[in-house]
């Protein structure tokens, strides 16, 4: 059995979650200034970083470049986390930034563009809250699409380029709050994906959303641009219908995972020939070693660190 790592962050993580929720005001910082010419393009799998904002800043995602080319070695960097809370008194899910979270947010100019204008692109995850509100338990479309829409408003907001859900600690029930149904999770896609049809939608592979994908013979999996494996350190399919390209099976906590098993996982991921390499954790530290283990198996490169 596989320990699911970045649980212990998250709870500790979850505890400073005291601020107020999403407020639309008239500050937006999507607008993005001019932007220098991306790193080089480079050949192989997409590289995915989630960075828990508490403890990290997201401008770690852009250190790393590959000695041969020059290209980045992470081409997906996500803030973790946002939450989905649940307000009793209206008994409606909300979208909640905790104080660390909002902080990226509201300093996008400083802490999301200088990523994108080098290419990489900023997805914001969301994430459960111990308050009994869930992807999977909205008791209606109406709710589901009132929800995607808090989500789809913060995407344009702040310029980001997209929404990567993750399913734990919903402890559905609580507050009296429903059970997972079949429709919940479709309702909340679909309506995402019509809000957003050029962003991405990513999907961590765990809890009760990501066995309900289809309802009423609509099937939302190919909503989705990628799909990962949750469990560090592990080979496992997302059990999701979408192509190779999308996946990865191959999920690493940089700095927990060995080194060894994250070149071994590396280089399966390419003879096997997914598209997708998850990593978690990329702190603001010189990882270079513990980068340079995959990088070489999926791009042929070591990995250069610039502070």
């Amino acid at each position: 059995m596989f320990t699911l790592v970045r649980g212990r962050t998250r709870k500790a993580a979850l505890a400073l979650s005291a601020v107020a929720a999403l407020a639309f005001g008239t500050t937006a910082t999507a607008g993005a200034a001019a932007a220098p010419a991306p790193a080089p393009k480079k050949q192989g799998p997409t590289s995915v970083a989630y960075v828990e904002v508490n403890n990290n800043s997201m401008l770690n995602v852009g250190k790393y470049s590959l000695a041969n080319g020059g290209g980045n070695v992470f081409d997906v960097a996500v803030i973790f986390a946002a939450n989905i809370n649940y307000d009793t008194t209206k008994k409606a899910a909300y979208l909640h930034f905790n104080e660390n979270v909002q902080r990226v947010l509201d300093n996008a100019a400083t802490q999301i563009r200088p990523l994108q204008q080098k290419g990489i692109k900023v997805v914001l995850s969301v994430l459960g809250n111990h308050q009994g509100a869930g992807f999977a338990n909205f008791p209606s479309q109406q709710a589901a699409s009132a929800f995607a829409k808090q989500m789809s408003d913060t995407v344009t907001k702040y310029g980001l380029d997209g929404i990567d859900f993750d399913d734990e600690y919903a402890e559905y029930g609580n507050n009296g709050t429903g059970q997972p149904n079949a429709s919940s999770f479709v309702h909340l896609v679909t309506a995402l994906r019509a809000n957003m049809p050029n962003k991405i939608i990513s999907l961590y592979n765990i809890g009760p959303a990501a066995s309900r994908l289809s309802y009423g013979g609509v099937d939302v999996s190919s909503k989705f641009d990628y799909a990962w494996n949750p469990y560090y350190g592990s080979w496992q399919v997302p059990g999701i219908a979408l192509p190779k390209s999308k996946l990865s099976p191959a999920a690493v906590e940089i700095g927990g995972t060995s080194r060894s098993t994250s070149a071994s996982l590396a280089r399966r991921t390419v003879s096997e020939g997914y598209g997708v390499y998850l990593t978690y954790n990329l702190d603001g530290t010189d990882r270079s070693a513990d980068v340079s283990a995959f990088t070489r198996e999926l791009y042929g490169s070591d990995a250069v660190y610039k502070p």
